[in-house]
């Protein structure tokens, strides 16, 4: 009885970790999309989990913007013309403002939980 019990319990653990494997693989392959229109970020602002790439895609006709990131997450995209996409893999907890480069009014916001 002790054996089968053991078996149970580790078949159990076993299972449990595979669980959580897949829920990190899972958070770690998704994709999260802003679109970027009519000088605005839609939606402006993500609450996504550790892990997640979120996708910037210009859907303007005519003017480029940027993805601007400072303080202690400084980072910039180069200019994203019509139809052109940046991306962003977030790997730790946090809050992340963000505004465009050229036009500083357009501002989002991703939270990292």
């Amino acid at each position: 009885m002790a054996g089968i019990r053991r078996r149970l319990w580790l078949g159990s653990g076993l299972a449990a970790g595979a669980l959580l494997w897949r829920a990190a693989a899972t958070a770690q392959d998704r994709v999260v999309d802003v679109e970027i229109r009519d000088h605005r970020f839609i939606p402006d602002r993500l609450s996504v989990a550790v892990g997640t790439t979120v996708r910037w895609t210009n859907h303007e006709r005519r003017t480029s913007h940027s993805v601007l990131f400072t303080g202690a997450a400084a980072q910039e995209s180069d200019r994203l013309f019509p139809g052109d996409h940046w991306q962003r893999r977030f790997t730790e907890r946090g809050s992340y403002p963000y505004t465009c480069g050229p036009h500083p009014e357009m501002k989002g916001l991703v939270v990292v939980e």
